[in-house]
Order: structure tokens, then sequence, then C-alpha cells
């Protein structure tokens, strides 16, 4: 009888180091996890950064490491995966506080949770291309006009003026390309195919001039039509939004501004008229004349 105590007893210590061997083992796991699901990497601020269109999933996550944001690149790429393998990360910007886990990393890009709200900007319509970067200056942090007036040399009158949304951290092309691709899907089908004795250059001039010159939709097209009669006489433009008009025939060689749609619409389609000559009053309404002498009556009448 106690020679099989004995035997149970050595047995028993016997199995000691294995268990040891085992919580060990467990302690190391949960470690492991901790630190590379859950821990975050050693950093004291947010981190605000961008990713652009066409960036791929491995170049995201070797930018996160080295940020300091996550611990394995691969770990966070398999989640992402895992997470939902059918979509891409949106471009944008994505804010990641200092204190993130890891596995909150990987839902961000798997579900393109920002965790910032992109910055409302509207351009008004007939709008400058130096207008427009300064918008930008004024509601993007650190945005470079100088680079975006450069890189839209030439564009003038084919940045759609409307409402966007950027990222503080979008950059000139895309900024660009929202602005010209918004032209390309409202203006670029309201072009004639009917009206062809004018190219797109000069309808765009037109309509930059149009933009300045009525007060929306009630007399765009009569303008439109007004100063395209005008044209077709030979007779000088003569009008305050382009002063080159007083010295030189013909459009403006190139827009003097980026038009919206009513302008552009109103261009393509003018109101044919026998007026040659307009004016507004000082509440803003439109009185028409067909002589200069009449035209003359009429500032006299309303403008003085």
């Amino acid at each position: 009888m106690e020679i099989e105590n004995v035997e149970q007893n050595i047995n028993k210590n016997k199995s000691l180091p294995k268990r040891f061997v085992f919580v060990a083992l467990c302690l190391l796991g949960l470690s492991f996890v901790i630190n590379i699901f859950i821990k975050s990497p050693n950093r004291d601020q947010d981190i605000l950064i961008h990713i652009s269109k066409g960036e791929t999933l491995s170049t995201i996550t070797n930018e996160l490491f080295e940020k300091k944001i996550i611990n394995s690149p691969a770990l966070i790429e398999r989640m992402v995966g895992f997470i939902n393998t059918d979509k891409g990360t949106d471009v944008g910007d994505y804010l990641f506080t200092k204190d993130i886990p890891s596995y909150k990393v990987a839902y961000m890009l798997a579900r393109s949770y920002h965790n910032v709200k992109p910055t409302k900007i509207t351009f008004p319509e007939g709008a400058t291309n130096l207008e427009m970067a300064n918008v930008l200056g004024s509601k993007i942090a650190n945005f470079d006009k100088e680079l975006f007036l450069s890189k839209t040399s030439g564009m003038q009158g084919k940045l759609l003026p409307d409402t966007y949304f950027f990222w503080q951290l979008s950059t000139s092309e895309e900024v660009i390309n929202s602005l010209s691709t918004a032209y390309t899907k409202k203006i670029a089908p309201l072009l004639p195919k009917t009206y062809l004795k004018y190219s797109e250059n000069e309808i765009l001039s037109m309509a930059a001039i149009v933009q300045k010159e009525a007060l929306g939709k009630v007399d765009a097209g009569n303008i439109a039509g007004i100063l395209f009669r005008r044209l077709e006489k030979g007779m000088l433009l003569q009008v305050d939004a382009a002063p080159i008009t007083y010295k030189v025939k013909g459009l403006p060689t190139v827009p003097i501004a980026n038009p919206g749609v009513v302008a552009v619409q109103a261009s393509v389609n003018p109101v044919s008229s026998p007026y040659l000559f307009y004016l507004h009053d000082k509440d803003g309404t439109i009185h028409y004349a067909k002589t200069f002498e009449e035209h003359k009556l009429n500032i006299k009448k309303y403008l003085k």
C-alpha cells in the first residue's frame, strides 16, 4: 500500500512541469494576441492618413506599419480579407486614434470607415480658376494653390462650379479630377450637334459671359441670343464682364470663367429676338432695346 502511494506521488510530481509549460504557452499566446490584435504600437498622437485611388492594400498596410499604427501588415491584410473580400478601401482620409487596436484598423479598412468627415466646398457659378484655388485654400489646410493653378492652366471653362466634398488631404489631382469629371457628366452632353457654327470653346466663352451678365434662367437665354446676334452682325460685344470686348471683335479667345449649367444651356439654345441691347435696372429687372438710341433712353430712364 505504501509502495502504491509513493508511485502515485512520483507520477503526480512528473506532471507538474507539463502543466507549467502549458500555462506558460497559454500566457505567451495571450500576450501575442494582445500585442498583435489589441494593443496599439507605441504612439502618442492621432494620425491622419490619405488613401489615393489605385493604392493596394499592401501599400496601405506598409504605410500604417511605418507610422506605427499597426504591428503586422500581413496580419491586417488577412483580417481585412476575412471581414470583407469583395470591397476595396475607398479613397479619402482616415483618422487613426493613438489607442486604436489592430482589429479596429482592419475593420476601418475593410468597411471604408474614415472616422472623419470630408469638407463641403461650394464653388459659385462663374468662378475663375484663381477664385476656385482661393476657396480651396480657405477650406483645405495646406492646399497647394499654385500647383492647382498650374495643373488647370488651359482648363478654365471646363471645371464645373458646384458643391463637392473633399478631404483635408485631398491632392490637387483628385480635386481637378472631380471638377473635370462633373463637367464631362453635366456639361459635355449639353454641347451641340445642331449649333455647329460655333466651337466648344466659343460656346463656353459665350456661356462664361452670359454667366456674368445674366441674373439666372429669366434672362440668360435672351442675353445669349442678343450677344450671338451682335457677333453675326460683326458688332463689338461690349460687355462689362469682358472689357476686351469693347476693343476687339468676337469672343474672348478663352472662357473668362467657369460657367454653370444654366449659362451653358442658354448659350447652346439662345433665344431669338429683335433686340441688340439690354441693361438691368437697380432692382435687377432687365430692359431691352432694338437700337442704340433706345438703349440710351433706357440708360437715362433706369440708371440715372
